[in-house]
């Protein structure tokens, strides 16, 4: 198989892990709560910890790949993450289990920024449509049987075994990455932002230690008040010194292009609606109804499902249809899908979910493949890595911050001291809230990108020249 090739396989494989690991574990939420003895804001960091590493990294990564070496650090990205794996695999108590998925978040984060500038330094002309043709395939596949997979290893083996499932992969991915693939460097790389890097860092993590935490100390703690205002102030800081920044990590100008403002907005939102609801939503399916990982796995396959045949649909509209007429009706059919299901009492059961997921995964696919452009295509190519990196984060922290405020919505309708009948109708007036909440954050999403994506702003993006390229 020609060297090209080879890189395609193992950037495949190396997303498919790192992917695979936020759709796995939700599944297996549960069964860590009771083998570990976790409670609600350990189950929301478990989450967020990795997603929390994967925004605060992503844009950092790159710049450093791009001086020292893509191929050097995607295989360090691949150790990083095999070793956060082992780590949470034998995690004995929430927290260690929650920094060993803080590890791998930062080994995933390396190996997302860099797969994409490893697939187009590999790959010109026709080949190149193939390569991410691939690549997009392989990664709706792995969010498709996340749930699956993450059943069957924790019904069957343990929930430790959707972690150990990792080490082989990252094994074969590292022999592949370090025999075939060839070096490549941007000759002309940006420099370091790391004041950018701290600031962004710290006000997001504190964003979200504040909004967990309010679960159990109140909105009115020191603790709570003080991470919120920090985190508030180190996010303005973080525009400050963006600003005043020759090369910062986030180039403040694209906030001038309306359209890739609402790219954004459309990264963040469906990732603070639908995707962080997915967690919530396992634990309605396993705590309150009763049904084991696996069982909750299958029943979120018309959902998965939904998501990866639409996005095939929407690649072939792509072409013809503006990018606004698919994320906006895709954005309402979130919102409507959970508005659907919403309104759950403690009699109901799975299938009163069914239709809201089915209009929410076609929602969801017409959105996910447009919005992959809109980052890229309002700049010229010497910009897209940091557009598509700004774009990712903004997913990232969509999910951290998503987690952990509808974390704190539930947690006041279903207070974790309660028994019986009145735990369950907690439960789900906790679930119902989050719903409608989510349902509002989908139909602003809807309006943002009605109102922000605009077709004039995509520029004839030329073929960027490829970078210096050495033997490995």
């Amino acid at each position: 198989m020609a060297g090209k090739w080879w890189t395609l396989a193992a950037v495949s494989l190396g997303v498919f892990m790192l992917l695979l690991d936020i759709t796995i574990v939700v599944v297996a939420l549960p069964d860590i709560e009771r083998s570990l003895g976790a409670q609600l804001s350990d189950l929301q960091w478990v989450i967020d910890a990795y997603a929390l590493s994967l925004a605060a990294f992503l844009l950092t990564a790159g710049v450093i790949a791009d001086r020292v070496g893509r191929r050097i650090v995607f295989s360090v990205g691949i150790v990083v993450f095999t070793l956060g794996s082992l780590l949470c695999g034998v995690a004995g108590d929430p927290t260690f289990l929650a920094i060993a998925r803080a590890i791998q978040g930062v080994g995933g984060a390396i190996m997302f920024a860099t797969s994409l500038a490893l697939i187009s330094t590999a790959y010109h002309g026709r080949d190149r449509g193939v390569a991410f043709g691939v690549f997009g395939a392989v990664t709706g596949i792995a969010v498709a049987i996340g749930p699956v997979l993450g059943g069957a290893l924790t019904s069957g083996l343990s929930w430790r075994w959707i972690f150990f499932v990792n080490l082989p992969i990252g094994i074969l991915t590292l022999a592949v990455t370090l025999r075939y693939i060839l070096e490549s460097r941007d000759p002309r790389p940006r420099r370091l932002d790391w004041a950018g890097f701290a600031t962004f860092s710290a006000g997001l993590g504190l964003l979200v230690f504040g909004l967990i935490r309010s679960n159990e100390s109140g909105w009115g703690s020191t603790e709570v008040a003080g991470s919120l205002c920090a985190a508030v102030m180190l996010l303005l800081l973080f525009g400050i010194v963006e600003t005043l920044q020759r090369e910062p990590m986030f180039d403040l100008s694209l906030l001038r292009v309306p359209t890739f403002v609402g790219g954004l907005a459309a990264a963040f939102g469906i990732s603070a609606s639908l995707f962080s609801l997915l967690t919530y939503l396992v634990l309605y399916m396993q705590n309150l109804l009763g049904y084991s990982a696996i069982e909750a796995g299958v029943r979120f396959l018309p959902l998965t499902l939904a998501i990866f045949f639409t996005a095939a649909v929407a690649g072939r509209l792509s072409a013809t249809v503006p990018t606004r007429l698919l994320i906006g009706p895709g954005f309402a059919l979130i919102g409507i899908g959970l508005l659907l299901m919403h309104g759950l009492d403690v009699s109901s059961d799975w299938t009163a979910l069914l239709p809201g997921m089915i209009v929410s995964g076609v929602g969801a696919g017409l959105v996910n493949v447009p919005l992959a452009s809109t980052a890229v295509a309002v700049v010229e190519p010497a910009r897209a890595g940091m557009a598509s990196g700004i774009n990712s984060t903004f997913r990232q922290a969509g999910i951290a911050t998503g987690v952990a405020a509808l974390g704190a919505i539930f947690a006041a309708a279903a207070p974790e001291g309660a028994r019986g009948p009145a735990a369950a109708q907690g439960f789900v007036d906790g679930i119902n809230d989050i719903l409608l909440v989510g349902s509002l954050v989908a139909f602003a999403a809807a309006v943002a990108s009605f109102a922000l994506i605009r077709q004039r702003d995509y520029i004839a993006n030329t073929q960027a020249p490829p970078a210096e390229a050495v033997p490995a």
